[in-house]
């Protein structure tokens, strides 16, 4: 979570990529939800390594899980995952859950990890059409994982890493982060996990994998767009809990925070609207409206509205920022 997130700008200069909202909650809530699957957070110890606008994280957590035990650490340097973990080892003790929180799972059930003594490691990982782009798992006669290959480039291996991995002890995990640190490991000039699990892997780790059913990504607009669809058709719309007022027409999928003000409008499929909103004689799409932005006399699709951003009389695909003022001139 310590990167820029340079490919969702503007949005990211502004706040965090794990605190972007998608049907109506931010991803890292989305994320936490997978995670409360398999332990109750607030039993729970959660360790975040933050960078730019971290602090944002730590109010985030503050006030929407004041229960639960949360710590922090700057990754001052963008040296890779491997680095940035390292940064947390005095927790990396016992059963721990490593997560990359611009990627959901959201029919993932990982309760069975706390059933059950058999899972020495588990990653989690996606089929997909094209490997060449991600890092994949070569998979052994016995079902388990017996390599990982960054961006392969043959079609061989089609089972993506999706950024979730459990180990039954953190500290196995942070012994072969060290060794590869001190042997210099690198792929591409950075210190990657996949490095690290390829030298347990040599060592005899039995890493199971488990193959989800759905991946979700946050990393660029159109993948926000496309999650935001899939969460809105899959449990987060509340379409049927929206006071429907005169001259407004809602087509579901939608979230509508219960105090955003629309009047005159058509909203829908597939949007988003934040607290504190206001829309006016508008037509919306397809769209993610953050909290207290404004959309009159719009005809708006396939947009991401900023934090009190201000769209007015404009028509077609807009990618605004927080604050941000539009206008038809």
């Amino acid at each position: 979570m310590a990167g820029f997130g340079k490919r969702l700008r503007p949005h990211t200069w502004s706040k965090p990529k794990p605190l972007l909202n998608v049907a109506g909650k931010a991803v890292l809530s989305h994320v936490l939800d997978v995670v409360s699957s398999a332990a109750d957070l607030e039993s729970c110890e959660l360790t975040f390594i933050i960078g730019f606008l971290g602090d944002q994280v730590r109010d985030y957590m503050q006030a929407n899980y004041p229960r639960v035990k949360t710590q922090y650490y700057v990754q001052e340097e963008m040296r890779g995952q491997s680095h940035a973990i390292a940064l947390a080892r005095r927790h990396l003790e016992g059963p721990t859950m490593i997560l990359f929180v611009d990627t959901i799972a959201p029919e993932e059930d990982m309760s069975y990890l706390m059933d059950s003594d058999d899972e020495e490691a588990v990653i989690w990982v996606k089929q997909v059409d094209d490997p060449r782009r991600f890092g994949v798992v070569e998979v052994g006669g016995d079902g388990l994982v017996k390599g990982l290959i960054e961006k392969p480039d043959t079609m061989d291996n089609d089972l993506a890493i999706i950024g979730y991995y459990y180990f039954s002890r953190g500290e196995d995990l942070m012994a072969a982060i060290d060794r590869q640190l001190s042997e210099d490991i690198r792929t591409k000039g950075e210190y990657f996990i996949a490095d690290a699990i390829g030298l347990m892997l040599q060592d005899g780790l039995k890493l199971q994998l488990k193959v989800v059913d759905e991946w979700l990504d946050a990393g660029l607009p159109e993948t926000v767009l496309s999650t935001n669809r899939y969460l809105l058709d899959h449990g987060r719309d509340n379409s049927g809990e929206v006071d429907k007022k005169e001259g407004v027409t809602i087509t579901p999928p939608v979230y509508i925070h219960p105090n955003a003000e629309i009047s005159d409008s058509d909203i829908g499929p597939f949007v988003s609207i934040g607290a504190g909103c206001k829309v006016a004689r508008s037509a919306i799409e397809d769209s993610i409206i953050d909290d207290d932005a404004q959309v009159i006399g719009a005809k708006i699709t396939s947009s991401l509205i900023g934090a009190r951003a201000q769209v007015y009389g404009l028509e077609g695909i807009i990618n605004i920022g927080d604050d941000a003022v539009v206008k038809n001139a």
